[in-house]
């Protein structure tokens, strides 16, 4: 099978890639292409369920999320350009966020590049392509990649392809900051509001892991399409290991100041990869930004560099 592979890239090298795809294919930034079953998103050395659709798997190990994890059916499974897997921005009324008054404005008061209120690169205000950090749980819900779980006694930490980032579970029984607006651990660290949040986790049975997270800063988006969150979003992340090779992976969002109940805004099955697997670079590279922004961005958006 012919495969598209990312090995060492970057943020901007991808969109840069996709945008040239574009303007050749459409003559515009408007539409997206689209991947046939002969260009499936791969990485190098991963393996995909697609590739083997009668494979037998073995029983799921207890209590165990150890490894190097790949989107089952291939990487282009956790690209989500247009918005939450499960909620899109697409206009489609199933996918209309219960947004409260509040979160409506801050919705239509960002300007991302996807989704139903798109706007060209060059005007838009998302934080992500001036490299600042994308947080949790936008790394999932945008651009989700190879990933790592490490498990410890003491918790889960969470290695992402993308911008190689991570991230700590806590599973040793500590509790959630009670105050998500000026979260601590206690003494003696200071309250702060983080980009990734705080996350406690523990399992509900042998096969099935829970995390929760708050005490967010209100700096980043949910995901590609502008969705905001508050600094009183709760994310409530589940891990099912359903076989040997298999994870299924859900996030639900619940945020009450800015939605008016949680909603589900991802499912994604991984796959388990060698220990031997390789997690390739995918970084965010300011000056690479702004040659996209020359080549790409500003033309489509009608503005001259440099003015």
């Amino acid at each position: 099978m012919v495969g598209v592979n990312y090995t060492r890239t970057s943020v901007a090298r991808y969109y840069a890639q996709i945008c040239a795809t574009v303007l050749i294919a459409c003559g515009t930034l408007v539409c997206i292409p689209s991947l046939s079953a002969q260009d499936t998103v791969r990485q190098p050395g991963a393996v995909y369920d697609s590739a083997a659709k009668k494979e037998k798997f073995g029983p799921a190990p207890k209590r165990d999320l150890n490894g190097v994890w790949e989107p089952a059916e291939g990487a282009g499974e956790g690209i989500h350009a247009n918005g939450a897997g499960d909620m899109p921005s697409d206009g489609k009324p199933e996918h209309e966020l219960p947004f409260t008054p509040e979160g409506r404005a801050a919705f239509l008061a960002n300007k991302p590049t996807f989704g139903v209120t798109m706007v060209p690169s060059a005007l838009t205000n998302d934080p992500m392509p001036g490299c600042d950090p994308q947080g949790f749980p936008r790394i999932v819900l945008h651009n989700f990649r190879t990933s790592r779980i490490i498990q410890t006694p003491q918790n889960m930490v969470m290695l992402y392809e993308f911008n190689k980032k991570w991230r700590v579970i806590w599973t040793d029984g500590r509790q959630l900051p009670k105050d998500p607006q000026n979260p601590t651990w206690g003494s003696p660290d200071p309250a702060e509001s983080r980009w990734w949040g705080y996350s406690v986790g523990k399992w509900v049975d042998d096969y099935t892991f829970t995390a929760e997270s708050n005490g967010f800063t209100e700096g980043t988006w949910l995901d590609n399409a502008g969705r905001p969150h508050s600094d009183m979003m709760h994310v409530i992340e589940t891990y099912k290991r359903t076989d040997s090779d298999h994870v299924l992976m859900t996030i639900t969002v619940d945020d009450p100041k800015y939605y008016t109940k949680p909603w589900k805004a991802v499912t994604l099955k991984l796959r388990l990869q060698k220990p031997g697997f390789d997690i390739h670079e995918m970084e965010c590279v300011p000056s690479e930004t702004a040659r996209y922004n020359k080549l790409f961005g500003n033309p489509a958006a009608g503005i001259e560099n440099g003015k």
